[in-house]
């Protein structure tokens, strides 16, 4: 059985077409959340969930237990549910005897159960005989973080089923503040349409600037895409989340990143070649960067590149005091973004 789209899952849910076991694994936690939760909701009737539905926690169950609990018979129902979540704690889920006790069950899993297996934050090795066998014979969601550039249309979509709008600005604003956590911006988007005033259905920027707080982490990712768009005051706006956070956000291994980053817009001011699928390979990049680095060219000519090295190769001494003082890690990237910036 091929794995499945989301929204091919989802509908068959919403048509009560049920399969026996849902393996749901992957980055990104609101497509595995979102079925969990509405086949603990929908699968049974209230009356039924008494007997028939277990919820359990991987790290505090076991295998063999689980497997119990999918073995039985439902009780005065069609159908019984049960739910691992943060399967992936579970401990015997990475031993062989674990995985081959598993393995057995699903050779032959009890027709009138349900069993939605929610391995969250990681994908599971496809690689494993467990993997092969969910993949061959059950439903099985590979829940992929999206890049942002995909963001905004997810916002417009979530936006539209709930029957509402959204303007261009406060799409933009959303993804500003909130970046690209798909389960915080449904509940950002769920707290806002919560407090519509009578007759209002548009979520407007001003909307978003009362009721959503500023709480996006940003990486060293979301500073290089700034510098790459030229954006002053978004990457301004990162060094200042960095400096609040220095623990999290040490310098060298951001110096270090951006070296990478303008070692390859070198490179690739100097290929003849610039066609899409050249460029890829010779930076080693997927292609569907290479026009993010075209770009990037372009807000910085071939000698601004050389300059840019240049300043990151005195922020790499600065940082190890070799030159600089005493100067503390905030104020060298301040100076450092200055310097690429203008």
């Amino acid at each position: 059985m091929p794995v499945l789209k989301f929204e091919d899952i989802r509908k068959d849910l919403q048509n009560r077409k049920f399969a026996p076991v849902y393996f749901l694994h992957g980055e990104e936690s609101y497509y595995i959340d979102y079925i969990t939760d509405f086949i603990e909701q929908n699968a049974l009737q209230e009356f039924e969930k008494g007997f028939n539905q277990v919820v359990m926690y991987g790290k505090d169950s076991q295998m063999g237990q689980i497997i119990n609990y999918a073995r039985r018979f439902p009780m005065m129902a069609e159908r019984q549910v049960v739910i691992v979540k943060e399967f992936q704690d579970l401990p015997e889920l990475r031993t062989d005897e674990g995985q081959k006790t598993l393995q057995k069950y699903l050779e032959n899993p009890a027709p009138s159960t349900i069993l939605v297996l929610a391995h969250k934050h990681k994908t599971f090795d496809k690689r494993k005989s467990l993997y092969k066998t969910l993949e061959k014979n059950f439903i099985i969601l590979e829940s992929k973080k999206p890049y942002d550039n995909e963001i905004p249309k997810w916002i417009e979509q979530f936006v539209a089923e709930k029957k509402c709008k959204i303007s261009p600005v406060a799409v933009a604003l959303l993804v500003d503040l909130v970046g690209n956590d798909l389960s915080r911006l449904a509940k950002e988007i769920e707290k806002i349409t919560i407090n519509f005033a009578e007759g209002e259905n548009e979520i407007s920027e001003t909307l978003v600037r009362n009721y959503v707080g500023e709480s996006r982490k940003y990486t060293v990712f979301d500073l290089q895409k700034a510098l790459q768009e030229k954006d002053i005051f978004k990457a301004n706006k990162i060094v200042h989340f960095f400096a609040q956070n220095p623990k999290d956000n040490p310098l060298i291994p951001i110096v270090l990143i951006l070296f990478q980053f303008f070692a390859k817009l070198l490179v690739l001011h100097q290929s003849t070649d610039k066609s899409e699928a050249h460029l890829a390979e010779l930076l080693d990049i997927n292609r569907f960067f290479v026009k993010d680095y075209l770009k990037a060219a372009q807000n910085y000519s071939l000698p601004k590149v050389i300059a840019c090295i240049h300043y990151l190769y005195e922020a790499d001494l600065q940082s190890k005091g070799i030159e600089g003082g005493n100067m503390q890690e905030s104020d060298i990237l301040k100076e450092l973004i200055f310097k690429i910036l203008h």
